[in-house]
């Protein structure tokens, strides 16, 4: 029990009051309470965040295959008030995402800090021309079999791929409901990109980047994102990926509710610069804290989502509205939002406290103080 603490609630309005948690998940909320010993330090307590896209940190891949990297990464993101996330995958060769599902279904029930939601499948069925840091070499026709193979190693939970790429189209009716099929590494027209919203898309990749761009003759897969008010868009919150400008005015067009913080962060995460980095097998070179391909491309950030959440602030973001799209808008994406992603009773205690300067203070995942 938690009293009189200021929490933001599932309206994500600040309110004061007292948090019960029992068995993990929270109990009650109440009126404030007269405050006991050691419980009178004046913290916020928000929701604890959802990075649905991330590949590693602290040195750890999520496709190194090992019990010892997916541990680095579950404490690694809890630090960072990260309670769950979505272990993202690469390209690579069928056998190699065999090995790398069935590691992550391991760990899972086992996660040293934050939990595993279940996989996102980056690739392999993405656009030549837009494939960015996924490498070319095992880039491949969209398979449902493959996929539904995959999904029963460990659930899939997002999808990414390009619509123009063959057997796309047809994905979402030919694979598991529960997995969410996205737009991702596309050189899709317009309307190329609505025929896959028709299809059953309805998730778009880190938008904006690696995604054939709005110009006023061809408004390509980002126009067609920006006039669909149904889909919910990823946005890469590092101030390298995307304008603060362009943050805001994804916000302004999109809507508070439609916007998703990622992290789409890689191992190099929390490490120094250099040279010795990798991903999905290419070389990656971090200076200045921007990571990249040895030919110059974005390899993907280095960053985690509590400083995106920061970023957005000082990007001019509203406060509700940045925390909603690190807290309930990626749980809403992949079917989490009845466990997580809110302070609201029934749903697990993943919460983390901050002072009044965002310092983060305390992490609490399914009830458990871990920091």
């Amino acid at each position: 029990m938690t009293r009189n603490i200021r929490y933001i609630n599932a309206a994500f309005e600040t309110v004061r009051g007292t948090v019960t948690v029992e068995n993990g998940r929270i109990a009650a909320l109440s009126a404030p309470s007269p405050a006991a010993e050691g419980e009178t330090e004046d913290l916020l307590c928000l929701p604890g965040l959802i990075d649905i896209h991330t590949h590693g940190g602290a040195g750890a891949d999520a496709c190194d295959k090992t019990q010892e990297s997916l541990q680095t990464l579950s404490r690694y993101y809890a630090s960072h008030g990260v309670t769950s996330w979505c272990p993202t995958t690469m390209t690579l060769p069928y056998d190699d995402l065999c090995a790398v599902f069935a590691a992550i279904e391991e760990c899972k029930g086992s996660e040293a800090g934050a939990y595993i939601q279940g996989v996102n499948m980056e690739g392999p069925y993405v656009s030549k021309e837009k494939c960015g840091a996924q490498n070319p070499a095992y880039l491949r026709a969209a398979d449902a079999e493959e996929v539904q193979a995959l999904h029963a190693i460990s659930p899939i939970r997002l999808l990414d791929l390009a619509p123009e790429v063959d057997g796309a189209l047809a994905m979402p009716r030919e694979i598991d409901s529960s997995i969410v099929c996205s737009v991702a590494h596309t050189n899709a027209t317009f309307a190329q990109t609505e025929a896959a919203f028709r299809a059953g898309f309805c998730h778009v990749t880190h938008l904006f980047n690696a995604m054939s761009p709005f110009t006023h003759r061809a408004p390509g897969a980002v126009g067609a994102v920006l006039a669909n008010d149904r889909v919910t868009a990823e946005l890469i919150c590092d101030g390298f990926h995307l304008a603060p400008e362009t943050v805001r005015l994804a916000f302004k067009l999109l809507g508070a509710n439609r916007c998703v913080a990622v992290s789409d962060s890689l191992s190099c995460a929390g490490c120094p610069d250099g040279d010795s980095y990798a991903l999905g097998g290419q070389q990656v070179i971090v200076k200045d804290g921007k990571a990249l391909l040895s030919n110059g491309t974005i390899a993907g950030s280095t960053t985690n989502l509590f400083d995106a959440f920061k970023n957005l602030l000082s990007f001019g973001v509203p406060f509700a509205d940045a925390l909603a799209a690190c807290t309930i808008n990626p749980a809403r994406v992949i079917g989490a939002d009845r466990d997580t992603g809110s302070i609201a009773v029934g749903k697990h205690a993943d919460l983390i406290f901050v002072d009044d300067n965002l310092n983060l203070r305390h992490v609490m995942v399914k009830g458990r103080m871990l920091f």
